[in-house]
């Protein structure tokens, strides 16, 4: 469920400089001034402040080399998968071509509030999510690529920016008038949140199974 929840290390710079002039007073002590004049000092500007990383979950610190801090390593990541399947009584073609229609999936996953496919590039889609949770409105974008569909198979699709996940959509044919639905969505969570992500699995099966049940009643509009 944490698909719905659940997003240059500055330096300080060394540098060699040889001074403008030294001036001695005396004709005496030329030969010292040139001598002194030969020799570079070292100038270390001013540590800047520590600046942030931001990674897909937050902001790691990483402070000057010269600090003795050590960044945050970026958190581990691991994929969790969510299947639901369902009967539909439309033939698998009338399905398969419904699914195909991105931009029509918030009619039936009311979680996704837009899908806008590029018109320059249409195997390219814009998504939008907006759903309330533990009392707050939660909101979050990617941008995915359909990958190759085998008609009235499969649709599979990733996110290229954004949100991180992934998923399909096969098509199992049950006789010449109805079929079954498999849907899976994968998404990214950092391993520390694993545990949380599997607490929030049977919610988050609900919300796909009840997208799907509206996903049937659809398509047998588009059947009759």
């Amino acid at each position: 469920m944490l698909l719905i929840m659940s997003t240059a290390a500055s330096t300080s710079i060394a540098h060699f400089s040889t001074p403008a002039s030294l001036h001695l007073s005396t004709t005496k002590n030329k030969k010292a001034a040139l001598l002194l004049n030969s020799i570079p000092t070292c100038k270390i500007t001013s540590p800047p402040s520590i600046s942030k990383v931001q990674y897909g979950y937050g902001y790691s610190k990483r402070s000057s080399i010269l600090t003795g801090f050590k960044p945050f390593s970026s958190p581990v990541m691991e994929w969790q998968d969510c299947t639901v399947k369902m009967e539909i009584d439309v033939p698998v073609g009338v399905a398969y071509k419904l699914y195909s229609d991105r931009e029509s999936i918030p009619r039936w996953m009311p979680f996704i509030s837009s899908v806008q496919v590029l018109k320059d590039k249409p195997d390219l889609s814009r998504w939008s999510l907006k759903y309330k949770a533990l009392g707050q409105e939660l909101e979050y974008s990617w941008l995915a690529r359909n990958m190759q569909p085998t008609p009235n198979q499969k649709i599979h699709w990733r996110s290229l920016e954004g949100l991180p996940n992934r998923g399909s959509v096969r098509f199992f044919p049950r006789g010449s008038s109805s079929c079954q639905v498999e849907l899976t969505v994968s998404y990214e969570v950092p391993q520390i949140l694993t545990p949380l992500a599997a607490a929030l699995q049977p919610l988050l099966e609900s919300l796909l199974r009840g997208g799907l049940e509206k996903f049937a009643t659809l398509a047998k509009t588009f059947a009759d």
